[in-house]
């Protein structure tokens, strides 16, 4: 009996391992595209952008990039992929212009893992992001929330179950409880909010409503912003 449980977790383990660039492992979680990996670079990659196609040769799209590229675990969600079959690939480019591109990647289904797609480790730091802290004292929401949260590129995400059946209105207020902002009649399952929005890094608060019945009162964090190296690619070669 030890012996199977043993070979059962080593099969999990091995399904849910990360590729070393440039491999990288994509993953289909409830509907939700996950592209994550390890780097073992030697000299760290100044920029590190996620592409997607149709087409596993041609007609990529780049659809984001990471803050940090030196970290030694990294991934992007893709909350907004149209297809769930597509091919993914990411660009990799050094200081001094050398670049590569990994192969192209379908994403493999696990239905074994749960949880929101913004609380993976490479998102999210338990040490010091003020998004897994709790909110400012005196405050009684309970945070963070699945409803409304901040993605690895402080973008905010809402994430709406059952959207086209329903009738939501979200209201976001700064930290003085100023209404900033509102959406109403909101029918897409998942929403992405531009940080540029709020001005400001801080606490912010939300309050979500259907059909005119609250729904969650809460608050999110969005961090400063890293630096993040785009320069231009001038000559080629693997690393």
């Amino acid at each position: 009996m030890c012996s199977l449980l043993l070979l059962l977790f080593c099969t999990v383990s091995i399904l849910r391992a990360q590729e070393t660039l440039p491999g990288i492992t994509v993953t289909n979680i409830s509907g939700k595209i996950i592209v994550s990996w390890k780097n073992a670079y030697k000299t760290p990659p100044t920029t590190l952008n996620i592409q997607r196609s149709y087409d596993s040769l041609k007609n990529y799209t780049t659809i984001g990039s990471v803050l940090t590229p030196q970290n030694a675990e990294n991934g992007y969600a893709d909350l907004a992929a149209p297809y769930n079959k597509m091919y993914y690939r990411v660009f990799i480019a050094f200081e001094g212009g050398s670049y590569l591109t990994t192969a192209p990647v379908r994403p493999t289904k696990d239905t074994s893992a749960a949880g929101s797609t913004a609380r993976y480790e490479w998102q999210l730091d338990p040490n010091n992001d003020p998004r897994l802290q709790v909110p400012p004292e005196g405050s009684t929401v309970n945070f963070p929330s699945k409803w409304v949260f901040t993605a690895r590129d402080n973008n905010v995400v809402i994430h709406l179950p059952e959207a086209s059946s329903k009738k939501y209105t979200a209201i976001f207020l700064d930290e003085a409880g100023k209404n900033i902002f509102e959406l109403t009649n909101l029918k897409e399952e998942y929403l992405i909010i531009e940080k540029v929005n709020f001005i400001r890094s801080g606490w912010y608060s939300f309050e979500l409503y259907d059909n005119g019945r609250l729904v969650e009162k809460n608050k999110f964090f969005i961090p400063k912003d890293g630096k993040v190296t785009n320069e231009p690619v001038k000559k080629s070669g693997n690393r």
